[in-house]
């Protein structure tokens, strides 16, 4: 009894002693969090193996509904254009400046099959110390569905088809008009939004009221703003404009320098903020609408030039067609030869018809 009692002793002093050594690496700070230092194989596989178990446990009784239903694939397609392109890519992409830093990096969707149950819960719930959201607190179950249902879909999709799906998908009141979001294209306060867009509507010779804050650089604030004042700037803002109206992702994100800034009715984002989540909101809202420019001035001066559009569009809000004034002040830097856009600011006013 006594020789049992001293094993226990013994076993009990080692699992201390390894938990205080454990706390004290960790307190440490030596290990690097660094998503550049990957983990050990060994490592890796086991935590590999307590995500799919962990996922597989709690999806195994989730009754899958009918996936072929062509209209919950068609309201899929739309979500995922979206929402995860960033992440799990398309047909005919590789990967994107997004995926390529990320560790581990999301599976590419286009190129394999995941189980409808694990999926739903995946999206539903999310996954701890990860870059997977869980979209069940922003989306209904039906809004998941179809995300799985496009999923199923996807692998073996050629470039075209996923566009060609795409484009006719129906617009989402989740994606393009939610009034909870902040959202150059949202209209959830009219009259607020009409204010706001009244007191810098039309683009002023030589200052936009709504660029005042904005960092132009002394020269450039200066410059005359007129039609033609800086051809190749011009060039560069309709080619992003262009970009997010034909669900250019990596188009628009290549015309945007590293440090831009992006301003929608005041709400101010990074460029990598732009790209999770509002950029697809904004391509998803461009997908369906005619964009009529009314006007488009700019000004250069050196390696800086501005560059002001009114546009008018004509959309689709919650099955009600409406027509968005919009006023797009953009900031543009000479980089490497190119023109790169460092700041845009979008204000807009909208008015159901």
């Amino acid at each position: 009894m006594k020789r049992h009692t001293e094993h226990v002793i013994v076993v009990v002093a080692v699992l201390v002693l390894i938990a205080i050594v454990l706390a004290l690496f960790g307190y440490s700070g030596l290990y690097n969090i660094g998503a550049d230092d990957h983990h050990w194989s060994l490592t890796y596989s086991a935590m590999q193996t307590v995500r799919d178990r962990s996922i597989h446990v709690r999806s195994e009784n989730i009754k899958v509904p009918n996936l072929d239903d062509p209209q919950l694939i068609l309201k899929g397609a739309g979500q995922y254009a979206a929402m995860c392109t960033s992440c799990h890519l398309q047909p005919g992409v590789e990967n994107s400046e997004l995926r390529e830093g990320m560790y581990p990096q999301p599976p590419n969707l286009s190129k394999m099959h995941v189980d409808p149950q694990d999926a739903f819960w995946v999206i539903k719930h999310g996954i701890k110390m990860s870059a997977m959201p869980a979209w069940g607190g922003s989306h209904d179950d039906q809004t998941i569905w179809s995300m799985v249902a496009f999923i199923e879909k996807l692998p073996g999709m050629t470039p075209q088809q996923y566009k060609d799906i795409v484009a006719k998908a129906p617009p989402d009141e989740d994606m393009d008009m939610d009034e909870g979001d902040s959202h150059s294209h949202h209209h959830g306060d009219t009259d607020a939004r009409q204010n706001q867009h009244d007191s810098a509507s039309a683009p002023d010779m030589s200052m936009s009221a709504s660029m005042t804050g904005m960092n132009m650089g002394n020269a450039a604030s200066n410059a005359e703003l007129k039609p033609g004042g800086s051809p190749q700037a011009e060039v560069a803002a309709q080619a992003f404009q262009d970009a997010l109206a034909n669900g250019g992702r990596e188009a628009a994100l290549a015309l945007l320098a590293d440090d831009a800034r992006i301003s929608e009715d005041g709400s101010s984002q990074s460029r990598a903020e732009y790209a999770s989540h509002h950029l697809g909101k904004d391509i998803a809202f461009l997908k369906n609408a005619q964009v009529k420019r009314l006007s488009r001035v700019s000004a250069e001066s050196g390696d800086r030039a501005q560059v002001v559009t009114e546009n008018e569009i004509l959309a689709t809000a919650k099955g009600k067609p409406v027509t968005v004034g919009s006023h797009e002040a953009m900031q543009l830097k000479r980089i490497n030869g190119a023109w790169k856009i460092i700041a845009i600011d979008w204000q807009t006013k909208s008015e159901a018809k």
